[in-house]
């Protein structure tokens, strides 16, 4: 077996990678400050990560209906992560604590499936074989549809905990 100087360092720093990303993620699944902007940002690019590819796959039903269904499972995971979180209205300001685990399963998700694709285009190099577009495979569709409606909807649900706050202020 011939192993080349670049797969030897594609199999040492693959795990690093997978490690900083995951420590990065880590660090974003702790207590925060709720900013309303930041929300907003949040609704409109995971919102961007569905509907971007959805009017890709318009003439690929199978692939539209795993991003779909992918979307949907997020959705249903947020309303979960939702009702796990933690709100805080403090004197400093507004605060929450979202549920790390399945936060950093959801992006970890999307991650392993792009290294695989990232590992996939490597390993075609040179054999003629095109790359893959990430709209190409039903299972990378159904990936990013998780990530971005569980995170999509998780911004829309802080958004309408901040709309339910200034309510109860306007009406004291």
């Amino acid at each position: 077996m011939d192993i080349s100087i670049t797969t030897l360092a594609l199999l040492v720093l693959a795990p690093l990678l997978v490690w900083r990303v995951y420590n990065r993620i880590k660090s974003r699944m702790v207590r925060q400050r709720s900013i309303v902007s930041r929300h907003y940002t949040g609704v409109l690019v995971f919102g961007g990560m569905i509907l971007v590819p959805a009017a890709q796959l318009l003439d690929t039903p199978f692939n539209l209906g795993a991003l779909a269904a992918g979307a949907a499972l997020g959705i249903g995971w947020s309303v979960y992560g939702l009702k796990r979180t933690r709100f805080e209205d403090t004197q400093q300001g507004y605060y929450f604590t979202p549920p790390a685990r399945l936060g950093i399963l959801m992006a970890m998700i999307l991650v392993a499936r792009l290294l695989y694709i990232g590992v996939e285009i490597y390993a075609n190099q040179g054999k003629g074989i095109p790359a893959p577009r990430l709209t190409d495979e039903p299972l990378t569709m159904l990936c990013v549809g998780l990530t971005a409606g569980y995170f999509g909807w998780f911004s829309a649900g802080l958004l309408q905990w901040r709309r339910k706050l200034r309510k109860a202020v306007d009406v004291d």
